[in-house]
Order: structure tokens, then C-alpha cells, then sequence
């Protein structure tokens, strides 16, 4: 399509669009309205009906008008704050309107419409530019990974500078690419023009189209080329006096930049003396600091010493990029701070009384947390991966693709072995080359961009991932056989001179692969895939010029290659992006279609963080791919459960008005964060942990015949010391029967409980579950008189034979096939039924547990499809209302739930390792009562075998 006739069918669909707005019912938007309305426009000017392609602007309208956006969920704390944010406050905000605008060309109204909606509660709980004295506000947006953060925090600018504030500054991420990309995107959305080092050589680009009225335009500092941040030039000749127009600063979070900003805002913009410091301070201009990827290098790292009142050592030293940001934040006596982050972990252990003289208070969110919620089209790792279901993860998108040829079965040798070291040589078999699977990864992308032409979306850019190692040396080996492979393909394919072998992969691929993918999808998932098809011979015809067109990069610290998106509006950028941190952190990979990952770091953050493949697949979702390991799947599962049942907490904490100190103070013992990175988490040796309101399952166990006959006899030996059980337990659920097949006893005693534990031995893959660490947890919380009364379930209803467990006492063992292939033990997805969690509670607690999950409930697509909320309640809510009761419910901190489960080994499948005539193996999980004690037990490490463990903390 031409960018005349683009203009015009951009023209039409605005149009349009704003003619369906107007509708009473939004939602009856069909292709008959639509070609109504189109029709409508046309009478005002049929000139723009000439080779308008309808079909585009019908389905352009319908995804727009088809997308659902959820609900932001918020804890905040107003100590200290007054409200001032009111309509008429909003009036005259040409910032923003102008960013509006400008959206409203490209995006949905409904997603424009709640990003106006999500970012004015966000400025509303900072303070008023205007208000006079001394003020501080902190807090923290979560988004999801790769899902418009970058598109929030400009809307939130664009107000703040509306509503008065007048120095904003902007911490992009460690690395000048991305600090430029910040850039360009604020040239766009909030400056209006782009920044050059010389002022006079600006060119009007994005909200200028709108409004480029030079009365309201913003002042710069930094500027959109690899060298244009904060430099010793730009200190040397900006002197800022207070005047109308804002001024933007889009630095580095590094140390030498962040050192001469500090300085330079001390010697030429502060106007007074603290009388009681001496510092130089900020009185007359309000201080608005965006903090992007705000868990990365932000967080203070260094070790906290805390007095015998738990109060921060105030001669602390901050690590150096937490302490300029502070510094920076305490020369302003008018500040507010706003970091964003899709990975919170490591800012909700930042001390929430941290405070040094010379840095001043630590950048908790004291003021407010808000969750954003994502629209309907969003792709996240729910999307992605599945949820966790009885069977393992249900609903995940066939999209992912195993690969296992890159080492050698041992992992210590072949083309990318998991633990190489710098300056190691990818070989397969002794040869300089390819592993098969990469070789298919990048047909794969060669045949989405082909079929992404033929869709008519030729002028989109097209992105492929290859992040295999952090190594730069390796990564340049990586990279020139990675080129030399599209180079041979792209000789073949346009000299027509041995192509067919090249063409006979790719069809292959196609028919075996794209053809079901696509088909499958768009059954499953018609509202997120663009359904065309189309035969080999016309896909055929376009290979030779779409394997032209695809260029191959290295991004790194070293590497010239940048990705020059901006300078490929209307054709599209191919590119295959080779690299390692730069790719894995912040970075946007514009059209990501194929991913090749296989970096395994096992924490938390790190790795949501390095999945760039989630976001936004317009028309091209059934085309994407990523090729990983078994065991990053795996972790990916891992983290996905983890954080819904963070999001699900802080739902809880926020539909009962909690503050962010109290939300810190739960996560912060949250056994699941064992996987973030240690420094982050402030301690140097030992973790202090808490298991109150946790369930946590054993999903990794020993495969020695003697561990699993120990962990056998410790199951019966508690069980023949229990008393009369109730057989096969009844409960009424919503009016409706629910029955177990097993037995249940109340009323046990917790050392019965604690005996068991300290004689079954867990595995150490089991993840959140030490068996001896539980066991002190419990011991401890019985001395402040909690979890002294337990009830204990034997369940089955398995698919497999009998184990028996005393005289009378029998179960069907359940059948849990080994996910994955390990040397080391028998791993299964998921050990418990949810519905299993609530057996000890009565039909009263029960339907109290669900009113209050529904209450909290917030519809977001990125963790709940549907919108629809739950018929019963989460676990969360369960061992809330045990431990805190609820309405016409007691209390009962006191009542723990042991749950134990036997797994028949000749069905767990060969993959399992178990010796022949294995013993049944026995699980556990432990469901424990949110408790207010804040009893706490100490997990011991080293920072050698974390390292060991998890890989070096980022």
C-alpha cells in the first residue's frame, strides 16, 4: 500500500471510528455498521473511496472495537497527602490532549480511553505541582512484561507537565540504545519534535502534528543519538531559571551521568541552603522522576544493618545508582517519584523505613502500588504457557517449540553448553555451524515475514531473537553463523541456482508446522489470529524478496549495529537480532515474531524480564514462535503461578485498604522470591522467611529405592498414629455435593505433623519445599500459640493401584507422568486438585472464602480470559479467611492443613528414573493460615552456592 493511500485509510478508520463511538451500544459493532459508517464518510469525501481497501478498514475497526481492557487494582497510603486533582484542574491540558490525539490515530478509543482513565489516579496520588512546601511521594506501577509501560508513563508526563510540574527527568535503563529509544518515543508522544545536539536542527514529528503551537513547547536536555545523554557540554552551558515550559532529561541509570546531573542540578538550579544540612536545594521548581525498569540497578543492593528496633543504619551506603537517584530526589524540597517495573520483587524488599542523612528516605512505594492491567489482546505468560491445572498447564498457546540438539546429553559439551565460558566456540559435531533447531528457528522467520506480506503487512517491522549467551565473544561467533547461514539461504533462493533442497525445508516446515498452527488458532482463538491462508506457490513467490530484505545484528555493549526502527517507517525493519543483556532488558523488539532462547537463569525477575516475545502480535500471533528449553518451559510455569498468586494477594490486600508498607512487609517473606536475586533481597548469608498464608506442594522428588521407602514409612507411621478418620469426606459447595476419595482427621496434634516432616527428606529441586525448615516454622509459630491444631487428608481417587497405609487404610494412587527428563529426579507439573484445598472448610467459610475472592476480583485478559469472575475461591482467600476468619467464620491461625497424596510409579512413565518394583512415592503439601505474628524462620546460603544454584545476581 502506498503512504498516500495509507494516509487515507488511516483517515477513514479515524473517521469511522468516532462515528462508532457514538453509538449507544459500542458492542454491536459489526461489519454491516461498519460498512455503514464507511459509507457515510465517503458522501463527505468520495475522492478518498478511490482503491480504498474497505476490507482493511473493516477489519482494523472490528479488532479495535472487539478489545476488553481490566481493572488496575491499587494499595496506597495518603499520610501527608492532600487531594487535588478535580475536572477543572483538567481543562486547558494541551499536553495531553495532543498526546490523545495522537493515539487515537493508531490505537483502539477503548484502550486510549483507559490509559486517560488508569493514569489519572496515578498522578491524583502525587502531589500538586502547585502546592507550596516540602512534599515527597513514592510509588511503583507494575505492568506486564512488554505491555505498553513506555505508553503509560508518556500519558502520566504529559499530565504532570500539565498540571504544573517543571523539571522531568527519566531514568532509561544501563545502556545508550535504550536510552535513546526512551528518547525517540518522548520526542514523539510529549516534545513533539526530534532532539538534535544542535536546537536549531529539529524536525515537527508526532504530537506536533497535533499541536505544534511553540508557546507549549517542552524544553530538552538530552537528545535521541547514541551519544546524546547528560554530558559535561550540556552542564556547562544549561542554566535553567523557573519559566512556563517543562524540561525533559532522558539519562542512563549509570553513575558518571547520574554524578554530573547531581552536580549540575545542585551548583546551577538549586536556590537556597538547607539550614540544618547545608545542602543546596530545589524550592522552586517540583520534581517529577520517572524511574523505567525501576528493579533493575535501582535497588539498593549493599547489606543493611538494623539496630535492636529495626532501624536502617542512617550511615548506610547506598549502592551508587540508588544513592544519586535519592540524592537527586532530596535536593528538591518538592518531589515525586513513579518507578515502573513488570517485576517487582526486588522493589518490595527495598527496607520500608530505609533512610540515610545524605540520600534521604529509600525508594519503597510508601505512597501507592497500582497493578496495571493489561486489554484483551495483551500476550502474556498465561497466554503463553497455560495455567496450572490438575493434568499440568491447560490453555497454553501452541506456540512454543522444545529444543534440545544445542549440547550434548551431559550438558558439558556441543554448541552452547549451559555453563561455557567466555571465548567458547560454538561447534556442532567439531563443525563450525548451526544446530539443527536454530537452522528451523530461522526458517521459521523467513516464512512468517513471507506470510506477513502476504497479509499486507509488508510495511511492519519484523523481528527475530537469538539470545543463547551473555558472552559478547560469543555472541559475535553466534552472529557470523547465523549470517552466513541467511547469506546462503538468500543465494539459493534468488539465484534459483541449488535452491531446492532450501525450498524443500521451508514447504516442509510449513506443511508440518505453520499450516496446523494457523488452523488450530484460529479455531481456538479467532479474536487474537488474522485467519488468511494461503498456498505454497504464493508463498513461494515471495521468499526470494523477503529473505532480501532480512538484515542480521549484533546488539551488544560492543556492537555498532543499532535497531533503526525509526529510520524503516513504511517499509518495515527485518532483522535478526543477536545479543544477550541489551536484548534481554528493556529493549523492544518491534514486530518480535520468532524468539531462539536459551539463557537459564532461574530467578524470577531476570527471566520475565528476558521474555521479549510477550506483547502485542496484531494479525500475526499464529506466526510467532519460541524455540527454548524443556526447562526454561518449566520455569516460565513457575513464574507465571508465582506472580498470579502475587497479583492475587495484593487484590486481597487492596479490596480491604491496606497500605504498600503492609503489602511489602507480606512479600517479603514470600518463599516463592527464594528465586530472585539474593543481593536484591538485602542479605548477605540467610533469608528470613515466613510460610503464613502459603500452600506450597512437593513437585520434585528422590528416585533412590531407600528415600522413597523412608518417606513411605514416614507417611504410615503418622497415619497409624492417628485416631478414627472420616472416610471418602462430603462437603456442600454452593448447594452442590463435593466429595474425596480418602480419609480426613481433625483435631491432630502439631507435633505429630512436625515428626513427619523432620523424617520425610525433600528433594532440593522441590521448590519453596524443605521439609526441616517447615518443620522449625511450625515450631516457632507454635510457641506464639498458632498452627497447634492441624487437620491432616490422605487423598486418592487416582487411576492407580492400591497403597496402603495402615489396616483399613488404603488409597488409589494417582497417576502424575515425569514432566521433563532430569538425571537427577522425578519431576511432575502439578501435585494437588485446587478444589483440594479447601476440605477442611464448611460450607459457611467456604462461600465467605468466595465472596471475598470475588470481591477482589479485577477482570485483566493477561491473567483471566474471560473477565469472568470466579465460582470458587482462590487459595489465597482460603487460607486468609482460616487464618483471619470472616463474617459469621472464626478465626483459626491455629489450624494448618497437611495434605498427603500417594504416586503410583509404573504410571509416572520411563522418564521418571524410578528403580523397578518402586515403593508408592509420597507427596505432601501444606496449606498454612495467614497468620499476624510475623514469625519468621532463617534460611541459610551462601553466596557461592546461590550462585551455584541460580546464576550470578544481575
Amino acid at each position: 500500500m502506498t503512504s498516500a493511500a495509507e494516509e487515507t485509510r488511516q483517515r477513514v478508520v479515524k473517521l469511522v471510528q468516532e462515528l462508532l463511538v457514538d453509538e449507544d451500544d459500542r458492542s454491536a459493532v459489526t461489519p454491516a455498521l461498519i460498512s455503514e459508517k464507511i459509507d457515510l464518510v465517503l458522501t463527505m469525501k468520495p475522492k478518498w473511496g478511490e482503491g480504498l481497501d474497505r476490507e482493511a478498514v473493516t477489519d482494523e475497526l472490528i479488532r479495535r472495537f472487539s478489545l476488553w481492557i481490566g481493572e488496575d487494582t491499587t494499595l496506597k497510603s495518603d499520610a501527608g497527602h492532600e487531594a487535588w486533582l478535580v475536572a477543572t484542574r483538567k481543562r486547558d491540558w494541551r499536553y495531553w490532549q495532543r498526546y490523545r490525539e495522537w493515539l487515537e490515530r493508531r490505537l483502539s478509543y477503548k484502550a486510549v480511553e483507559a490509559l486517560d482513565k488508569s493514569t489519572d489516579p496515578v498522578l491524583a496520588m502525587l502531589e500538586d505541582p502547585l502546592r507550596e512546601g516540602a512534599w515527597d511521594r513514592r510509588g511503583l506501577v507494575v505492568g506486564h512484561v512488554q505491555s505498553g509501560k513506555t505508553g503509560h508513563y508518556s500519558g502520566l508526563i504529559c499530565k504532570a507537565a500539565d498540571a504544573g510540574y517543571k523539571i522531568i527527568i527519566v531514568l532509561a535503563g544501563l545502556h545508550n540504545n535504550l536510552r535513546s529509544q526512551t528518547q525517540m518515543r518522548l520526542d514523539e508522544a510529549f516534545l513533539g519534535y526530534e532532539t538534535k545536539p544542535n536546537h536549531e536542527d529539529t524536525l515537527p514529528i508526532g504530537v506536533s502534528e497535533i499541536d505544534g503551537d511553540p508557546a507549549i513547547r517542552p524544553n530538552y536536555a538530552t537528545n535521541r543519538t547514541n551519544g546524546g545523554d547528560f554530558n559535561a557540554g550540556i552542564a556547562q552551558k544549561l542554566g535553567i531559571t523557573p519559566e512556563q515550559r517543562p524540561w525533559l532529561f532522558v539519562v542512563k541509570k549509570n553513575k558518571t551521568v547520574l554524578e554530573r546531573l547531581l552536580r549540575w542540578i545542585r551548583n546551577h538550579v538549586a536556590n537556597v541552603h538547607d539550614p540544618e544540612t547545608g545542602r543546596r536545594i530545589v524550592t522552586n521548581l517540583p520534581l517529577f522522576l520517572i524511574d523505567d525498569e525501576a528493579d533493575h540497578a535501582s535497588v539498593d543492593t549493599g547489606e543493611t544493618v538494623l539496630d535492636s528496633d529495626g532501624k536502617p543504619d542512617p550511615d548506610h551506603q547506598p549502592t551508587a545508582i540508588n544513592r544519586l537517584t535519592r540524592r537527586i530526589l532530596h535536593s528538591f524540597s518538592r518531589s515525586a517519584y513513579v518507578g515502573y517495573t513488570a517485576t517487582p520483587f526486588a522493589n518490595i524488599f527495598i527496607h520500608e523505613r530505609g533512610e540515610t542523612r545524605e540520600e534521604g528516605p529509600d525508594l519503597f512505594p510508601a505512597s501507592f502500588i497500582v497493578n496495571l492491567a493489561a486489554p484483551s489482546n495483551y500476550i502474556g505468560p498465561g497466554k503463553v504457557f497455560g495455567t496450572s491445572g490438575k493434568e499440568g498447564r491447560d490453555g497454553g498457546l501452541p506456540l512454543v517449540r522444545q529444543v534440545d540438539d544445542y549440547c550434548t546429553s551431559d550438558g558439558l559439551g556441543g554448541w552452547m553448553p549451559p555453563k561455557h565460558r567466555n571465548g567458547h566456540q560454538p561447534l556442532v559435531d567439531g563443525e563450525d555451524t548451526l544446530p539443527g533447531s536454530l537452522n528451523e528457528a530461522i526458517d521459521a522467520f523467513v516464512l512468517a515475514c513471507a506470510i506477513r506480506r502476504l497479509r499486507g503487512q509488508a510495511d511492519g517491522h519484523s523481528s527475530m531473537l537469538v539470545h543463547v549467551t551473555r558472552f559478547t565473544s560469543v555472541q559475535k561467533a553466534v552472529h557470523s553463523q547465523v549470517d552466513e547461514r541467511v547469506r546462503h539461504i538468500k543465494q539459493r533462493l534468488t539465484r534459483r541456482i541449488g535452491h531446492e533442497p532450501v525450498v524443500a525445508a521451508l514447504r516442509g516446515l510449513w506443511e508440518r508446522d505453520f499450516q496446523p498452527t494457523t488452523s488450530d488458532m484460529a479455531e481456538a482463538h479467532p479474536d487474537l489470529v488474522n485467519g488468511d491462508t494461503f498456498g505454497w506457490r504464493e508463498i513461494e513467490a515471495t521468499l526470494a524478496d523477503t529473505i532480501s530484505d532480512i538484515q542480521v545484528r549484533m546488539i551488544n555493549g560492543t556492537a555498532k549495529d543499532a535497531l533503526d526502527y525509526a529510520d524503516h517507517d513504511g517499509a518495515g525493519l527485518k532483522v535478526i537480532a543477536i545479543g544477550g543483556d541489551k536484548l534481554a532488558r528493556g529493549l523492544t523488539l518491534e514486530g518480535l515474531t520468532v524468539s531462539y532462547f536459551l539463557r537459564a537463569s532461574k530467578m524470577y525477575d531476570t527471566l520475565m524480564q528476558m521474555g521479549r516475545w510477550f506483547g502485542y502480535r496484531p494479525g500475526y500471533l499464529d506466526l510467532c514462535r519460541l524455540y527454548t528449553t524443556g526447562e526454561l518451559c518449566e520455569w516460565f510455569g513457575h513464574i507465571a503461578d508465582a506472580s498470579e498468586e502475587l497479583r492475587e494477594e495484593f487484590d486481597l490486600m487492596a479490596a480491604s485498604g491496606a497500605t504498600p508498607r503492609e503489602y511489602g512487609l507480606k512479600v517479603q517473606s514470600h518463599p516463592v522470591l527464594l528465586v530472585t536475586s539474593r543481593l536484591k533481597m538485602r542479605s548477605a548469608r540467610n533469608l528470613m522467611l515466613s510460610f503464613s498464608g502459603q500452600l506450597l506442594e512437593t513437585v520434585a522428588f528422590h528416585r533412590e529405592r531407600d528415600v522413597l521407602e523412608r518417606n513411605l514409612a514416614a507417611a504410615r507411621r503418622l497415619v497409624s498414629s492417628l485416631g478414627a478418620p472420616e472416610e471418602n469426606p462430603l462437603r456442600i459447595r454452593n448447594g452442590t455435593k463435593q466429595v474425596w476419595r480418602g480419609y480426613l482427621w481433625e483435631g491432630v496434634p502439631a507435633a505429630d505433623v512436625v515428626d513427619f516432616l523432620i523424617a520425610y527428606r525433600t528433594h532440593p529441586e522441590a521448590h519453596k519445599v524443605n521439609s526441616v525448615l517447615l518443620s522449625q516454622f511450625i515450631q516457632s509459630l507454635m510457641a506464639e500459640g498458632e498452627l497447634t491444631n492441624w487437620t491432616v487428608a490422605l487423598i486418592g481417587g487416582g487411576d492407580g493401584k492400591q497403597a496402603a497405609f495402615r489396616d483399613g487404610v488404603s488409597v488409589d494412587m494417582l497417576r502424575r507422568a515425569a514432566h521433563g527428563a532430569h538425571t537427577d529426579r522425578y519431576s511432575i507439573r502439578r501435585l494437588m486438585s485446587p478444589r483440594d484445598e479447601a476440605i477442611d472448610l464448611d460450607e459457611a467459610a467456604w462461600s465467605v472464602a468466595l465472596a471475598v475472592t470475588r470481591a477482589a476480583f479485577h477482570a485483566d485478559p493477561a491473567r483471566h480470559g474471560s473477565g469472568e469472575p470466579p465460582d470458587a475461591p482462590n487459595g489465597p482467600a482460603i487460607r486468609r479467611i482460616r487464618g483471619f476468619g470472616g463474617e459469621g467464620v472464626p478465626a483459626r491461625p491455629d489450624r494448618g492443613v497437611l495434605f498427603i497424596y500417594a504416586i503410583d510409579p509404573d504410571l509416572a512413565g520411563p522418564e521418571a528414573g524410578l528403580p523397578p518394583d518402586a515403593p508408592p512415592v509420597v507427596a505432601f503439601a501444606v496449606s498454612f493460615p495467614d497468620s499476624r505474628s510475623g514469625t519468621k524462620v532463617e534460611y541459610k546460603v551462601n553466596n557461592v552456592a546461590w550462585e551455584q544454584e541460580y546464576g550470578a545476581a544481575d
